[in-house]
């Protein structure tokens, strides 16, 4: 039998030892839905049940027991390895200071905890980490590397797409009840459409449903975060993208109560100045930051997702 991926046996790895598919999907950083395709695949490829649920944990069969020796006493070598080498190579290195500034909302939802990761594997770094999510935001004297939403161009900067998003309607599941539920895009008449912008991403999602656009809104917030807050909390409905809203949407504090996606207005971006784009610092952060923004985001889960009734 060939053997199974070695990502599948760290997924594996990490639920056996924390018993909960949305700890495990913490602490690689993938959805819960994530690890539940990978679990799955696992079990197909090995032709052997891993896990039986006990209540909301999951407990290891007798097979996933025997897996679970093994793939712990591998996975722990791998380890050792890893800070074996790290501490030969870096030990006596002087640290190496890099700035970096990310949009607070993305930078919480995708980036932040990934930056644990950047620095076990690079412990010479020292990271000093801003927030600003727009280009003219940036304080640009202090930063060495920034994640912006935004549209190029930018003269005098380097910069690369690292997320081509869509947006679709996110609301808290209570709007899904009662006289005034969103089952279509005419329903949303009734609700409040939330705003982090001018309208113009409103405007064309509902041009894409062929509805009118419901006018101007009462408030307008400057940040995404408190959007989402107002949204999680039944105050309206807001557009969204599948980075921001992932663990929203996985852990049922938000649903998608539409189906219709669009492109949105503007995408994020790694950007850094020009004059700075081959120091080594940068470079390696970068290097870093496009290989994991390549990697899967992860699937969500569909059933659990009350929205997928309507269109």
């Amino acid at each position: 039998m060939a053997l199974p991926p070695l990502h599948a046996l760290r997924v594996f790895e990490s639920v056996a030892r924390l018993g909960n598919v949305s700890a495990a999907a913490a602490e690689l950083h993938v959805t819960p839905g994530a690890i539940s395709q990978q679990i799955r695949a696992l079990q197909v490829t090995l032709g052997v049940d891993l896990f039986q649920k006990r209540g909301r944990q999951l407990a290891l069969t007798p097979s996933g027991s025997q897996l679970q020796r093994s793939v712990a006493s591998a996975m722990e070598a791998i380890h050792t390895g890893v800070r074996q080498l790290s501490a030969h190579k870096y030990g006596g290195a002087p640290k190496r200071a890099l700035t970096i500034s990310i949009p607070q909302v993305h930078g919480v939802a995708w980036l932040a905890t990934r930056l644990f990761t950047f620095m076990a594997e690079s412990p010479n770094f020292q990271l000093k980490v801003l927030t600003s999510s727009h280009f003219h935001g940036v304080d640009w004297r202090r930063t060495d590397v920034a994640i912006i939403y935004g549209m190029p161009p930018w003269p005098g900067f380097w910069w690369r797409l690292l997320h081509g998003i869509h947006m679709t309607p996110v609301c808290s599941p209570q709007l899904l009840r009662g006289p005034n539920a969103i089952r279509q895009p005419s329903d949303l008449a009734f609700h409040r459409l939330l705003h982090e912008d001018d309208g113009s991403q409103w405007r064309r999602w509902q041009a894409e449903a062929g509805i009118p656009y419901a006018g101007e809104s009462d408030v307008h917030f400057d940040d995404f975060g408190i959007v989402l807050q107002a949204a999680r909390d039944g105050f309206g409905v807001a557009l969204s993208d599948e980075v921001v809203s992932a663990r929203d949407l996985d852990e049922g504090r938000l649903v998608q109560p539409l189906r219709l996606i669009v492109p949105a207005l503007h995408n994020y971006y790694c950007i850094c100045p020009d004059v700075k784009r081959e120091t080594a610092e940068v470079s390696s952060f970068i290097d870093w930051l496009i290989e994991e923004a390549a990697s899967p985001l992860g699937p969500r889960d569909e059933t659990k997702n009350p929205a997928n009734q309507s269109s």
